[in-house]
């Protein structure tokens, strides 16, 4: 799939079907669905960073908050396609093998580069949901576009998945929070 990565964004962020279908089935892409998923955790951390920065924690403590944020979002992708993974397969669903859905779900993270602004006073939770949302539709695009899959099927695949990597990444950020 010889596209520029900035084209990918693009294509992704607009849930773009033919690009979802030609991801799916590309075995070249991994390296830039990975570099947005990094893109997307490093947003994330700097966002959750600007608002350590207010409550004047220790460099230690932020570099730690830092690093537990970034890897939450890094493992989320990791997890969330292997629940994609799993629940495809007990559904009995026409679905690619665990390495092959890793390049669509790392694209449906391109909406998640907004994750900066969640540092807004009051919007941030709002916002940090909408992008989380937009990332759960654009699963559902993939799978739905690039698997072949009916709506209902991929509705049910990726919210099951979306679901459980939003309680851990949920309690990660509890966690972080607490023991700030």
């Amino acid at each position: 799939m010889p596209c520029r990565l900035g084209q990918a964004w693009w294509r992704a962020l607009t849930l773009d079907t033919d690009f979802y279908t030609k991801t799916t089935r590309a075995r070249r892409t991994l390296r830039s669905a990975q570099i947005v998923v990094g893109v997307a955790a490093l947003s994330h951390t700097v966002g959750s960073s600007m608002i350590l920065l207010t409550y004047n924690t220790s460099l230690g403590l932020q570099l730690l908050a830092f690093l537990i944020n970034a890897a939450s979002i890094v493992a989320g992708y990791y997890i969330w396609t292997f629940t994609i993974w799993q629940f495809g397969v007990w559904l009995q669903a026409s679905i690619p093998r665990y390495k092959r859905l890793l390049n669509p779900i790392g694209f449906t993270y391109a909406p998640q580069v907004f994750n900066i602004f969640t540092v807004v006073p009051l919007l941030g939770r709002p916002i940090e949901l909408g992008l989380a949302v937009w990332s759960l539709i654009a699963a559902i695009v993939a799978l739905q576009s690039g698997c072949s899959l009916k709506r209902g099927k991929a509705i049910s695949i990726c919210t099951l998945g979306w679901v459980v990597v939003q309680v851990a990444i949920g309690v990660v950020q509890i966690g972080v929070q607490g023991f700030l």
